[in-house]
Protein backbone atom coordinates (compact mmCIF):
# COMPACT_ATOMS: atom_id res chain seq x y z
CA UNK A 1 0.00 0.00 0.00
CA UNK A 2 1.36 3.22 -1.11
CA UNK A 3 -0.16 6.37 0.57
CA UNK A 4 -3.44 4.86 1.84
CA UNK A 5 -3.97 2.99 -1.72
CA UNK A 6 -3.28 -0.48 -2.79
CA UNK A 7 -0.69 -0.75 -5.72
CA UNK A 8 -3.52 -1.97 -8.23
CA UNK A 9 -5.39 1.49 -7.22
CA UNK A 10 -2.27 3.17 -7.91
CA UNK A 11 -1.32 2.05 -11.44
CA UNK A 12 -5.37 2.54 -11.79
CA UNK A 13 -5.02 6.68 -11.19
CA UNK A 14 -1.64 6.65 -12.54
CA UNK A 15 -3.27 5.92 -16.56
CA UNK A 16 -6.07 7.35 -15.60
CA UNK A 17 -4.04 10.45 -15.52
CA UNK A 18 -1.89 9.57 -19.02
CA UNK A 19 -5.17 9.24 -20.06
CA UNK A 20 -6.19 12.83 -19.55
CA UNK A 21 -2.67 14.06 -20.35
CA UNK A 22 -2.67 12.85 -24.08
CA UNK A 23 -6.44 14.18 -24.62
CA UNK A 24 -5.43 17.36 -23.66
CA UNK A 25 -2.62 17.49 -26.24
CA UNK A 26 -4.52 15.53 -28.85
CA UNK A 27 -2.55 13.66 -29.92
CA UNK A 28 -3.85 10.05 -30.64
CA UNK A 29 -3.86 7.44 -27.87
CA UNK A 30 -0.78 5.48 -27.60
CA UNK A 31 -0.44 1.95 -25.50
CA UNK A 32 3.29 1.26 -24.55
CA UNK A 33 4.29 -1.88 -21.95
CA UNK A 34 6.85 -0.56 -19.88
CA UNK A 35 9.90 -2.71 -20.41
CA UNK A 36 9.48 -3.16 -24.05
CA UNK A 37 11.95 -1.23 -26.25
CA UNK A 38 10.14 1.14 -28.55
CA UNK A 39 10.91 -0.41 -31.87
CA UNK A 40 8.08 -2.82 -30.85
CA UNK A 41 5.29 -0.01 -29.62
CA UNK A 42 3.99 1.27 -32.36
CA UNK A 43 1.15 3.98 -33.23
CA UNK A 44 -2.26 2.55 -34.44
CA UNK A 45 -3.31 5.52 -36.33
CA UNK A 46 0.30 5.98 -37.81
CA UNK A 47 -0.02 2.59 -39.15
CA UNK A 48 -3.40 2.63 -40.93
CA UNK A 49 -2.63 6.13 -42.23
CA UNK A 50 0.62 4.82 -43.77
CA UNK A 51 -0.99 1.37 -45.29
CA UNK A 52 -3.68 3.34 -47.13
CA UNK A 53 -0.72 5.53 -48.29
CA UNK A 54 1.16 2.12 -49.75
CA UNK A 55 -2.28 0.63 -50.56
CA UNK A 56 -3.14 3.65 -53.24
CA UNK A 57 -2.20 2.23 -56.60
CA UNK A 58 -4.09 -1.27 -55.98
CA UNK A 59 -7.05 -1.18 -57.28
CA UNK A 60 -10.40 -0.92 -54.96
CA UNK A 61 -11.55 -4.43 -55.92
CA UNK A 62 -8.20 -5.76 -54.49
CA UNK A 63 -8.58 -4.50 -51.66
CA UNK A 64 -11.35 -6.70 -50.70
CA UNK A 65 -9.94 -10.22 -49.28
CA UNK A 66 -9.08 -12.67 -51.87
CA UNK A 67 -10.00 -10.14 -54.57
CA UNK A 68 -6.71 -10.22 -55.73
CA UNK A 69 -6.50 -13.68 -56.56
CA UNK A 70 -9.61 -13.42 -58.87
CA UNK A 71 -7.95 -10.23 -60.40
CA UNK A 72 -4.45 -12.26 -61.14
CA UNK A 73 -6.89 -15.66 -62.48
CA UNK A 74 -7.05 -16.15 -66.75
CA UNK A 75 -10.26 -17.59 -67.23
CA UNK A 76 -9.79 -18.46 -70.31
CA UNK A 77 -7.29 -20.94 -69.30
CA UNK A 78 -9.15 -22.26 -66.61
CA UNK A 79 -12.64 -22.56 -69.01
CA UNK A 80 -9.84 -24.62 -71.69
CA UNK A 81 -9.33 -27.27 -69.00
CA UNK A 82 -12.59 -27.05 -67.86
CA UNK A 83 -13.54 -28.51 -71.38
CA UNK A 84 -11.24 -31.07 -71.87
CA UNK A 85 -13.01 -34.02 -73.11
CA UNK A 86 -13.12 -36.92 -71.12
CA UNK A 87 -11.07 -39.79 -71.21
CA UNK A 88 -13.28 -42.99 -71.91
CA UNK A 89 -12.86 -45.65 -68.83
CA UNK A 90 -10.49 -48.12 -69.59
CA UNK A 91 -10.58 -51.34 -70.92
CA UNK A 92 -12.56 -54.71 -69.20
CA UNK A 93 -9.20 -56.53 -67.87
CA UNK A 94 -9.06 -60.06 -70.30
CA UNK A 95 -8.33 -63.35 -67.76
CA UNK A 96 -4.85 -64.64 -68.49
CA UNK A 97 -5.21 -67.97 -69.96
CA UNK A 98 -3.76 -69.55 -67.12
CA UNK A 99 -6.19 -68.51 -64.61
CA UNK A 100 -8.47 -70.18 -66.74
CA UNK A 101 -6.76 -73.50 -66.06
CA UNK A 102 -8.33 -74.82 -62.99
CA UNK A 103 -8.46 -79.11 -62.83
CA UNK A 104 -5.90 -80.42 -60.36
CA UNK A 105 -4.64 -82.20 -63.16
CA UNK A 106 -3.23 -78.96 -65.39
CA UNK A 107 -2.10 -77.75 -61.79
CA UNK A 108 -0.06 -80.83 -61.59
CA UNK A 109 1.05 -80.64 -65.23
CA UNK A 110 2.27 -76.95 -64.75
CA UNK A 111 4.16 -77.85 -61.13
CA UNK A 112 5.10 -81.05 -62.97
CA UNK A 113 6.18 -82.31 -59.21
CA UNK A 114 8.52 -85.59 -59.69
CA UNK A 115 9.56 -88.30 -57.69
CA UNK A 116 13.27 -86.85 -57.85
CA UNK A 117 11.92 -83.78 -56.43
CA UNK A 118 13.44 -82.71 -52.99
CA UNK A 119 12.04 -80.17 -50.01
CA UNK A 120 14.28 -77.55 -51.38
CA UNK A 121 12.97 -77.95 -55.04
CA UNK A 122 9.22 -78.69 -54.08
CA UNK A 123 9.63 -74.77 -52.12
CA UNK A 124 11.00 -73.37 -55.38
CA UNK A 125 8.44 -74.63 -57.29
CA UNK A 126 5.23 -73.22 -54.92
CA UNK A 127 7.15 -70.03 -54.70
CA UNK A 128 7.49 -69.45 -58.42
CA UNK A 129 3.94 -70.60 -58.87
CA UNK A 130 2.74 -68.04 -56.24
CA UNK A 131 4.53 -65.03 -57.98
CA UNK A 132 2.63 -66.08 -61.05
CA UNK A 133 -0.48 -67.10 -59.29
CA UNK A 134 -1.16 -65.35 -56.47
CA UNK A 135 -4.97 -63.75 -56.15
CA UNK A 136 -3.12 -60.19 -54.69
CA UNK A 137 -1.49 -60.24 -58.13
CA UNK A 138 -3.98 -59.95 -60.53
CA UNK A 139 -7.35 -58.20 -61.21
CA UNK A 140 -10.00 -58.69 -58.49
CA UNK A 141 -12.36 -60.16 -61.30
CA UNK A 142 -10.19 -63.38 -61.53
CA UNK A 143 -8.97 -63.34 -57.78
CA UNK A 144 -11.46 -66.46 -57.28
CA UNK A 145 -9.86 -68.57 -60.31
CA UNK A 146 -6.61 -67.59 -59.15
CA UNK A 147 -7.37 -68.36 -55.16
CA UNK A 148 -8.48 -71.29 -56.00
CA UNK A 149 -5.41 -72.20 -58.28
CA UNK A 150 -3.38 -71.51 -55.80
CA UNK A 151 -5.46 -74.16 -53.11
CA UNK A 152 -4.99 -76.35 -55.22
CA UNK A 153 -1.09 -76.30 -56.19
CA UNK A 154 -0.73 -75.73 -52.16
CA UNK A 155 -2.22 -79.29 -51.71
CA UNK A 156 -0.57 -80.91 -54.32
CA UNK A 157 3.23 -79.87 -53.06
CA UNK A 158 2.50 -80.38 -49.40
CA UNK A 159 1.10 -83.97 -50.50
CA UNK A 160 3.95 -84.77 -52.34
CA UNK A 161 6.24 -83.13 -49.39
CA UNK A 162 4.80 -85.77 -47.39
CA UNK A 163 5.49 -88.70 -49.46
CA UNK A 164 9.35 -87.52 -49.11
CA UNK A 165 11.42 -90.13 -47.19
CA UNK A 166 12.44 -88.72 -43.69
CA UNK A 167 16.26 -88.54 -42.84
Amino acid sequence: MLFGQSVFQSVLERLKAEDETDEDAGAPTVHRVSGLGTGLAFDVMAFDVMALDVMEGISAASQRVGQAYFDNLDLDAAAAIAEEPATAPPPEPVMPDHLARIAPEEIAAELAIAAADTQQTLNEKRRAFAKANHPDGVAELFRDNANRRMMIANLLIDEAMRRLPHS
